[in-house]
């Protein structure tokens, strides 16, 4: 059985979920496109093609293997892009919590059924139907659990909106002992530079005490104020609206001094090496055009 124990971003990787870009499909039309990064490259005649994608997974799968992780992969649907494990579910502590993705991904969590099936069953949750929450809108810092939502009442109309209030309200009830802090988040559904589709396209600890920041990806002064007072200014490397765009926040810790980034990040992987950090390049630039980089193609399992 899986002993799942997932407490923060950063302790040491032991398991994860690694998605999967075989038989992703064909590009997407106009009209299917999830987010406005994607609906851009599809518009720009740019959208990534298999072969490029695959070969940026197996770069990140290598870096795994060199760590010695245990990377369990979705089982393979024909023509259906897999690449976004961290959307469809997420651990917090020792429970393994379904997401209700959009409908039409839902095939995402039957591929994965193999590795549920070895967790403890009174451990995984399915949230009630009103409850819309992704796992790139939770992020887990030992005491806290960060959650990004939009609290905006046209809610509805925003499918770049995918964590709701009732999802918030839920991950409280489930765990009333850590410090649930809810953060409404800029959305847009046609520029990809003013929307953050998830908590993580805007902000990720890493280490011990440092954080990447973009404060114009909060709706709220004081939700960036929040994590300023947490962390430190001192500690936060602040992105720019390009960076933003180019997914510089969803890097991907292995261990504490461990952080897997995509080889353009100049500055800020000069940032994180000035800091004491190991930081493992890897193409992905391809992928980042679907707005999701490195934590969005990852569910941990188990860290120390």
């Amino acid at each position: 059985m899986l002993q799942l124990n997932i407490k923060n971003e950063t302790s040491r990787l032991r398991a994860v979920v690694l998605g999967s870009a075989v038989h992703n499909g064909p590009t997407p039309s106009v009209e299917e496109a999830y987010d406005p990064k994607s609906l851009e490259h599809i518009k720009a005649g740019t959208y990534p093609i298999e072969q490029d994608m695959v070969a940026e997974m197996e770069a990140f799968n290598a870096v795994f293997k060199k760590y010695n992780v245990t990377v369990y992969r979705p089982e393979m649907i024909e023509n259906y892009n897999q690449i976004f494990a961290r959307d469809i579910g997420f651990v917090i502590d020792d429970t393994f919590v379904k997401s209700n993705i959009l409908p039409d991904r839902e095939r995402e969590l039957d591929a994965i059924q193999y590795i549920i099936d070895q967790m403890n069953s009174e451990k995984v949750v399915r949230p009630p139907e009103e409850v819309h929450i992704e796992g790139g809108d939770v992020m887990l810092w030992n005491d806290h659990i960060f959650i990004g939502t939009y609290k905006g009442s046209d809610y509805k109309d925003y499918i770049t909106a995918r964590t709701n209030i009732q999802g918030v309200n839920y991950i409280k009830q489930l765990f009333p002992n850590k410090i649930v802090k809810e953060f409404d988040l800029v959305k847009s559904k046609i520029e990809a530079r003013d929307n953050a589709l998830h908590l993580d396209c805007c902000f990720q600890p890493v280490g011990k005490d440092k954080g990447i920041i973009y404060k114009r990806g909060f709706r709220e002064e004081a939700d960036y104020m929040y994590l300023v007072n947490l962390f430190g200014k001192e500690n936060l490397f602040h992105i720019e609206r390009e960076e933003m765009y180019n997914m510089c926040s969803n890097v991907f810790s292995i261990d504490e001094n461990v952080v897997v980034s995509e080889k353009n990040f100049t500055r800020l992987n000069n940032w994180l090496r000035a800091n004491g950090f190991i930081v493992e390049e890897i193409p992905y630039a391809e992928i980042a055009k679907q707005e999701g980089l490195l934590r969005c193609s990852t569910l941990p399992l188990i860290r120390d």
